[in-house]
Parts: C-alpha cells; sequence; structure tokens
C-alpha cells in the first residue's frame, strides 16, 4: 500500500480550483466561439475524441441533444487515419477533445472534417498543442499540470468547457448560472463520503450504471476502476442492465447507479431497486430508491450540473480503492500519461 498522498489525490482537490480558473480564465474563449457557433447555425454537432476524452463527449451529446436539440454523434478517428476517409460535414460543429492535444489520429480527423466544412472546435489543456493547431478555434480548459496517469481535473474541465459552450450558444441563462456555481459545490463534492461503497467493492467485477448524461459519468468511473484499481467494470445504460447483463448479477455483486435530478432519475431509482432485490449491493445517487443505498452526493441546482459533482465524489473513492488495493493509482500498469493513436 502507498504510504503518501497520491498526485490523483491532490489532483482531485484541486478540481474545484481548476474549474473556478476555467471559469476565470476561458470567458472571452467561450464567447467568441459560441458567437461563430450562433452566427453557422450548425444542423448538426461531431466529436472527435478517445478515453476520459470520448466520455466527456458522450456528455456533450446528451447535452446538445437536450439544450440545443441538435444532434451530435462521435465519429471514429481512425476513419481517417487508418481508411483515408474524409467526411463532408458542412454545417456542422466539431468539439474535438483532448486533454494532451497531441494524439495524432485525434489530429488528423479534426483537420479533415475542417476540410470537409465543419467548424472545428479544439478543447485541450495545451493551448500550443498540435491539435489546437489543426482548429479553427481551441478552448483552452486551464486544469494546470496533470501529473496522474488517470485523468481527472482534465475530464471535469473539458465537460465544463463544453457546457459552457452550449449554454451560451443557447443563451441558457439557468444554466450558464449553474455553471458559474460550480466550483463551491464541487468543493462540497469532493468531501463526499463513498467509504461504505468502496467497502463493497470485492475486487473481481462491477457494473456502474446511469441514464442521459449520467450515462457518460458511468462510462468514466468504469474506465477508472480498469486503470486505476485493476478491476473488471462494466458501464451499462439502466435501460439495458436488465436485458442480458443482469444475469451475471449474484449475491453482493457491486453496482454504482449514478443519476441527476433529473427526468431520469425515477428509472435509475426502479432499476438500481430491482438490481438490489437480486442480491446486489447497490449503491446510488438516486434519492427515490428504496432498497439500493443512497450515497452522499451534491446537488448543484440543474440537472445538468449535477453529472459533474457526481464524478468527482466518485473520484474521491476511486482513488481510496486502489490504494487500499496497494496499487499506486498514478502510474497504472501498461498505461502512459499521453497514448498516442495512429
Amino acid at each position: 500500500m502507498t504510504n503518501h498522498t497520491t498526485k490523483m489525490r491532490e489532483e482531485v482537490q484541486e478540481i474545484p480550483d481548476a474549474v473556478d480558473r476555467l471559469l476565470t480564465r476561458g470567458a472571452d474563449a467561450i464567447a467568441a466561439v459560441a458567437e461563430q457557433a450562433r452566427t453557422m447555425d450548425p444542423r448538426m454537432l461531431i466529436s472527435v475524441a478517445r478515453g476520459s476524452s470520448d466520455h466527456a463527449c458522450t456528455y456533450l451529446k446528451y447535452a446538445s441533444e437536450l439544450v440545443l436539440r441538435r444532434p451530435m454523434a462521435s465519429v471514429g478517428p481512425s476513419v481517417k487515419s487508418i481508411y483515408g476517409v474524409d467526411l463532408q460535414a458542412p454545417d456542422a460543429l466539431c468539439i474535438a477533445v483532448s486533454q494532451s492535444g497531441q494524439s495524432p489520429d485525434i489530429v488528423r480527423m479534426t483537420q479533415s472534417l475542417r476540410a470537409g466544412g465543419a467548424l472545428t472546435v479544439a478543447i485541450t489543456n495545451d493551448a500550443a498543442s498540435r491539435l489546437a493547431g489543426v482548429a479553427d478555434a481551441t478552448l483552452p480548459i486551464h486544469a494546470g499540470p496533470e501529473l496522474s496517469v488517470a485523468a481527472t481535473k482534465t475530464f471535469v474541465t473539458s465537460l465544463v468547457a463544453g457546457l459552457w459552450l452550449l449554454a451560451e450558444i443557447k443563451g441558457d441563462d439557468d444554466l450558464l448560472a449553474a455553471i458559474r456555481a460550480l466550483p463551491e459545490h464541487l468543493a462540497r463534492s469532493v468531501r463526499c463520503d463513498w467509504s461504505e461503497a468502496a467497502a463493497a467493492i470485492d475486487g473481481t467485477s462491477l457494473f456502474t450504471l446511469g441514464r442521459g448524461p449520467s450515462w457518460a459519468i458511468s462510462n468514466e468511473a468504469a474506465l477508472k476502476f480498469k486503470e486505476t484499481c485493476l478491476i473488471h467494470a462494466e458501464s451499462y445504460s439502466s435501460a439495458e442492465v436488465l436485458h442480458g447483463p443482469v444475469s451475471i448479477i449474484q449475491r453482493d455483486f457491486p453496482v454504482i447507479a449514478f443519476a441527476a435530478g433529473d427526468a431520469a432519475e425515477d428509472s435509475v431509482a426502479q432499476v438500481a431497486d430491482a438490481l438490489a432485490e437480486k442480491g446486489a449491493r447497490v449503491f446510488t445517487l438516486a434519492r427515490g430508491a428504496g432498497r439500493a443505498t443512497v450515497l452522499p452526493h451534491e446537488r448543484t441546482g440543474h440537472w445538468l450540473t449535477d453529472p459533474v459533482a457526481a464524478i468527482v465524489s466518485f473520484y474521491g473513492m476511486v482513488e481510496a480503492v486502489a490504494v487500499g488495493r496497494g496499487i499506486d493509482p498514478d502510474t497504472p500498469r501498461h498505461l502512459n500519461k499521453v497514448t498516442e493513436t495512429v
């Protein structure tokens, strides 16, 4: 077991300040890109990303469709980098997310979409990166150095930057107010105690669940269990888990069901309780749950910013699980901080 404070723990604790820094320094860039997008009036949005950044884009997909009422689709970077195909994307807004901005396939796909008529926006922690160099515009996330291999504060600031852009495009005052209030909510999220859930993780396998924007958070949570704890975790929509996946549920099988204060919360609560009735050890953020254990969590005053607070609380827990298993989450085996995929 590590006997020091991990970089991952330090960076999770820095998230409220990182988001505050983004909100303080990022306004001009957000306003400029939002104005370009409003002038363009895109028919659809396209995302280009991998890993945690792709989970951020799944969250933004729901935000785009629910706030802007514009469909958003993830395109495979290999379409350009491996297959050599240039997509035609007139009247599309392309959001490319990469904390390093260095992966060749993300860069080539973004460059290709720009040539195909899309307005391309890079969300990155490195404003001098290759990705920033090929995009029409760049939104720096101002996260500061992130030394742990596991992305935490860069994931959260990517979520916030993308959501902020969409809220500005829409002119959604309620959402903009919730985004501005995030640092204080995230400071409380860091302190949420999920030790009961951590103690139930047996190190073999588990499910994470969500629906709508919270499903994107579930995807990120499952990845973090794999890369920092060496635990097999699968993420499912709560609408799908009762189909085939439920068959592997047995007594005390761990499940974490993410939820926000939105229209999907009741359905997540129902599924969480149904799995608990089958013997699973279910923890949830859905407040209507009866048999599942409701975890301490922070609500942010807006259903679209609630998932941001949820992942911050989760990061604190998953770091503790890794350390409890004798694993240094800062240096997961087989992984590097920057993965350059062709």
